[in-house]
C-alpha cells in the first residue's frame, strides 16, 4: 500500500458479514480502520489481544465494554484494553467509526473482501 491514500480507495473487509465492513490502513505497529456499520448491525461479544481506541464519526453505536454500556454519537470515544470483552450495536441509521488497533490486526488479512463499491464516508461533496 502506498503511504498516501484516500480511504475510499481501500478495499473493504467483511468483518462481520455484509453489515460491518472495514477499510484498513496498517503500519508496522498499529492498524487504523474506518468501519461502516449498517443500521442495527451487531458486533457480538468478543475479545482480542489488540488494544483498541475508537471514535464515532457518523450515526450512533451502543458499546458495552467489560459490562459498561453507553450509546455514543459523533465524537463519542472508546478505549478497550487488551482481552477485555466487548460488543456493539449500531443505531437505527447505522454508524461510521474509526478504530485504531495495536498491535496490527494481522488476523484480518484472511477476511473476505467486498466487491468494489463506494464508501459511505467520506461523503462526496
Amino acid at each position: 500500500m502506498a503511504n498516501l491514500v484516500d480511504i475510499g480507495d481501500v478495499p473493504a473487509l467483511d468483518v462481520w458479514g455484509d453489515t460491518v465492513k472495514a477499510r484498513v490502513v496498517a503500519g508496522a505497529n498499529a492498524s487504523l480502520a474506518l468501519v461502516e456499520l449498517a443500521p442495527g448491525a451487531l458486533v457480538p461479544e468478543h475479545r482480542h489481544e489488540h488494544e483498541q481506541l475508537g471514535m464515532c464519526v457518523e450515526g450512533s453505536i451502543t458499546f458495552t465494554v467489560d459490562g459498561e454500556r453507553r450509546e455514543l454519537g459523533p465524537g463519542g470515544t472508546w478505549r478497550i484494553p487488551s482481552n477485555l470483552p466487548h460488543d456493539a450495536v449500531a443505531g437505527p441509521d447505522g454508524a461510521v467509526v474509526v478504530d485504531i488497533f495495536s498491535p496490527v490486526r494481522a488476523d484480518w488479512d484472511a477476511l473476505p473482501r467486498s466487491a468494489p463499491g463506494r464508501a459511505r464516508w467520506p461523503h462526496a461533496g
